[in-house]
């Protein structure tokens, strides 16, 4: 169970818990209103409360900040696998593998998920929030939180030098220069129902790149994003001339090169939002991106 605690400090005294919880904890309204209307999960000195009570200098409140209502949608677990890479009390990263969804879809029901796999293996009361959503096919670092609260906070930081996200890809051609920014706003393609375009009228979008190696025809990239539109590393590299290998959607679909847009999230910085840890973690290429490059950059590339 997740718990926060607080001493009050005396300039503090005569607070109310609900601006403790707004002010200190960053609770949101709706979050706050949850924990009022959920069971004792508000204590101070180890007694319930309500949102009103009035605290006093060296009150000790604490809070449970796990989601005490059952999920919206059920989820049906599977024996996936899914590695983690890093975890406490508030959340996990998971290395997610190619071929995995983040939910279940109503267009591919027997794709494997992430919340089935977190179900299978930590029970199906797990209520999943994913912070960053990867496509089914790209591949690395994924943030879940494990309670609205933290999934709020963390979604906060999300676009901030406080959640920085590293990509590694793979793409067909050599962008021009080398490093640089696509300031491209995106939208939804009309002819298309999952796909988007780069358009006039579309959300702002920003991606920076740089080039790492070059081999038979493809580059090995760096890929930064500074917002998080829908396949928006995908469609800016499309926009440059130069789709990621294997995107079937913006590109080329070639299973004898790779079976998927070759897209990798590679590294993520984030600070933790209960501890202020800054957390710094990386995953390897899988071994459709690394067998790629032994086939088709120098040995150095990786």
């Amino acid at each position: 169970m997740a718990i926060l605690t607080r001493v009050i400090p005396p300039e503090e005294d005569g607070a109310t818990v609900r601006h403790i919880l707004r002010s200190r904890l960053r609770f949101s309204s709706h979050a706050v209103s949850r924990l009022a209307h959920g069971g004792p999960c508000i204590l101070v000195n180890g007694v319930p409360v309500h949102t009103p009570h009035v605290l006093r200098a060296g009150d000790v409140l604490t809070v449970e900040t796990e989601d005490r209502r059952p999920p919206k949608t059920t989820i049906t677990p599977g024996n996936w696998p899914l590695p983690v890479v890093w975890e406490d009390e508030h959340l996990l990263v998971a290395d997610k593998p190619p071929g995995m969804t983040a939910h279940a879809s109503n267009f591919l029901p027997d794709t494997p998920t992430v919340a089935g796999a977190l179900a299978w293996s930590r029970g199906a009361d797990f209520i999943f929030h994913p912070v960053n959503r990867l496509d089914k096919g790209t591949t690395g670092l994924m943030v879940v939180a494990k309670s609205g609260y933290i999934h709020d906070l963390l979604r906060r930081q999300l676009h901030t030098a406080d959640f920085r996200r590293e990509y590694r890809a793979v793409c067909v051609g050599c962008p021009v220069p080398g490093q640089g920014t696509v300031d491209a706003p995106i939208g939804r393609d009309e002819s298309s129902t999952v796909a988007r375009r780069v358009r006039p009228d579309g959300l702002p979008a920003v991606s920076h790149y740089r080039l790492l190696a070059r081999g038979d025809g493809l580059s090995l990239l760096t890929l930064l994003p500074e917002t998080g539109r829908t396949h928006q590393l995908r469609v800016h590299m499309a926009h440059l001339g130069c789709p990621l290998a294997g995107d079937w959607l913006y590109g080329t679909e070639d299973p004898a090169l790779i079976s998927r847009p070759a897209l990798h999230s590679y590294a993520l910085t984030l600070v933790h939002p209960v501890t202020g840890e800054r957390l710094e973690l990386a995953a390897p290429l899988p071994e459709d991106m690394s067998r790629l490059l032994r086939l088709h950059f120098p040995q150095n590339a990786e």
